[in-house]
């Protein structure tokens, strides 16, 4: 999955627009702003079969009442957000969450679901037998560590807690889709795979929808969750590779063994050095930094040890790899100079990948994403596209459609103590979220779904 499967037409077209100005990114869990260079279809430019089914999914009865549906849960909603946001799910330890999360899905009538080996929460809402499976998707797990304080608070209309809008938000939303959905009855012609994951922050590494797309081969698109703006959907993934750099040298005094032996920090120094030079390239956008260093053990110690972490990221595969291996060679060229400076050999370094993020793209023009247009026209907003890092990154990096929206609400102060989320009116973004969703499914009676079905993959 280290290979971004980007289309022809999508590089093409982006490539044309390179002199557009940048367009904001979503900001998203653990993910840093990604630019991007391309713009939304026009509601008029959208394919006839978009536009049919939803005008078809708009006029039926049967789809406003669901709409009044969502907008008469929202109070109910957000006693789930309080209860999800007070239940702690720090990096690698979502156990908690996962099981009220689980809990919840099965009181709501999904009573096959389950927490599966990687501790997603998973559970398939069936449609007729003839659609395609569309998964959607919330994180699970924040930045904070365990112990954080995660009672929420209110306070001139907004609800404060960490990880409250990043991403309780989205978990919050599917429970209050599936509530409404089985209340009215609603069956979608295609299926909903229905996930709260696990690992989308920090050193998570993506490792639950990794899991997830590892084991369900037949899934043909993904919509996830995540705060966002109204309007704003996410197409491109952007790729990271992080490395622990670890250096071992001999150490000694800093007066009796000077000039005997290598300096671990020295070396270490060298290499930061050489990397702080590396030119990369500014469209795609590719970065790297040193973003925390130690070792030593006293001011008076030729260092024995020193380490670094490094990350690396680009809206491409091919500019990150090429940066990656520069970086690389400027660790193991720092050693070579440090051991020759004192005319040894006992300074070695070694590196660990930590962290493995493929990256991708879903073309504006594909019709995952111009449903996603289609509803928001229907809401009245104008469609932004975005990238950033997120789960939408692994089923992009595999060529099959996804993309990233918000449920709702004016959200802030992300991966803070002070994150937040005002909630006014935001059951019209879990509307227009769902509604995307059902375009895509189809709705039995009402409209076809959309989403195509995707031939099966190979294990």
């Amino acid at each position: 999955m280290h290979r971004s499967h980007t289309p022809r037409s999508t590089r093409q077209y982006t490539h044309l627009l390179a002199c557009l100005p940048l367009v904001a990114a979503l900001c998203c869990a653990g993910a840093a702003q990604a630019q991007f260079n391309a713009v939304a279809p026009t509601p008029e430019k959208l394919k006839p079969a978009v536009d049919q089914a939803f005008e078809q999914l708009l006029a039926a009865p049967s789809t406003q009442r669901l709409l009044e549906a969502v907008k008469a849960d929202h109070q109910r909603s957000i006693d789930d957000l309080r209860l999800l946001t007070e239940t702690e799910a720090p990096p690698f330890k979502e156990q908690k969450r996962a099981e009220l999360f689980l809990s919840r899905m099965i009181a709501l009538g999904l009573r096959d679901a389950k927490i599966d080996a990687e501790g997603n929460v998973v559970g398939l809402r069936k449609g007729s037998g003839r659609g395609p499976k569309l998964l959607i998707s919330a994180h699970l797990d924040t930045v904070f560590p365990a112990g954080t304080d995660v009672t929420v608070k209110e306070r001139d209309g907004k609800l404060y807690a960490p990880g409250i809008s990043d991403n309780v938000r989205g978990l919050s939303v599917l429970l209050s889709w599936l509530k409404v959905l089985n209340d009215n009855q609603v069956q979608t012609v295609g299926d909903l795979l229905i996930v709260a994951n696990t690992g989308e922050e920090e050193l998570g590494n993506l490792r639950g929808i990794k899991r997830i797309f590892a084991e369900h081969l037949d899934i043909d698109g993904m919509v996830g969750l995540e705060p966002a703006p109204d309007g704003r959907v996410l197409v491109l993934g952007t790729a990271s590779h992080r490395y622990e750099v670890n250096f071992k040298g001999p150490g000694g005094h800093s007066y009796a063994a000077f000039g005997q032996v290598p300096s671990a920090i020295h070396g270490m120094g060298r290499a930061i050095a050489k990397i702080a030079e590396i030119k990369t390239p500014t469209f795609p956008k590719t970065t790297f930094t040193v973003g925390t260093v130690g070792g030593g053990t006293s001011v008076n110690t030729i260092a024995p040890d020193a380490r670094m972490a490094v990350d690396i990221r680009s809206d491409e595969m091919g500019p990150l790899l090429d940066t990656e291996k520069q970086i690389l060679a400027a660790i193991d060229e720092a050693v070579t100079e440090e051991n020759k400076r004192w005319g040894t050999s006992t300074l070695s370094v070694s590196n660990k990948l930590i962290g493995d993020r493929p990256g991708g793209r879903t073309s504006p023009d594909t019709t995952i994403v111009e449903a996603a247009v289609r509803s928001n026209t229907a809401f009245g907003h104008k469609t932004v596209l975005s990238g950033a890092s997120t789960d939408a990154n692994v089923p992009m990096s595999l060529g099959i459609p996804a993309i990233i929206i918000g449920g709702g609400g004016k959200t802030g102060g992300f991966h803070s103590l002070g994150e937040w989320i005002d909630l006014h009116e935001a059951w019209k973004g879990a509307q227009n979220s769902l509604i995307t969703v059902l375009g895509l499914v189809g709705v039995q009676g009402v409209s076809e779904p959309l989403l195509a079905k995707r031939p099966a993959r190979l294990k």
